[in-house]
């Protein structure tokens, strides 16, 4: 089946990239052996299997058990913040891949029932909360600019020990 795809994307390589080019797509690839290139991507890639690692090891599972492993570890994934939590103390809960899902993180508890709480007010609360992030979503460009516009007060970093044990 790849030998097919292979070969029809050879014999049309031509008609696939004019395509790309009138719809406006252009490819970046990145080198074998080189994560830095896409760090986030990269990232986010190897976490779920450091999470299956930790909790699986080398144990062999069942279907069900291993559907059920997985299912957590994508229910971790989808609780992670999006955005750096807000200073405002009554704001407790960034947002998630799981807002977009369920309305909630994937991990949270189960809320109160809000079947009686008019509509309006349920719809203006996911409004207010996903316009006051959405804009900080896409600001972050790395190696795009000098040293001195991309750290600045309140610009949020990570910072790592080498001799620290992971998770510390």
């Amino acid at each position: 089946e790849m030998k097919k795809i292979t070969a029809f994307l050879k014999a049309n390589y031509q008609i696939i990239s004019r395509h790309a080019v009138m719809e406006g797509i252009d490819w970046h690839f990145i080198p074998p052996h080189v994560p830095h290139f896409e760090g986030l991507w990269e990232r986010s890639s190897s976490d779920p299997k450091q999470h299956l690692l930790r909790v699986v090891g080398e144990t062999r599972l069942t279907f069900d058990e291993l559907y059920t492993v997985l299912t957590q570890v994508e229910s971790c994934m989808n609780s992670r913040p999006l955005h750096p939590m807000s200073s405002d103390p009554a704001d407790l809960n960034p947002l998630t891949p799981g807002h977009f899902l369920i309305g909630r993180p994937l991990t949270a508890l189960p809320h109160h029932d809000v079947t009686d709480v008019k509509t309006n007010r349920l719809s203006r609360f996911q409004l207010l909360q996903c316009s006051s992030i959405f804009h900080q979503l896409q600001q972050r460009h790395k190696w795009r600019s000098s040293t001195s516009e991309r750290f600045g007060v309140g610009t949020m970093v990570v910072l790592k020990d080498e001799n620290l044990p992971p998770l510390r």
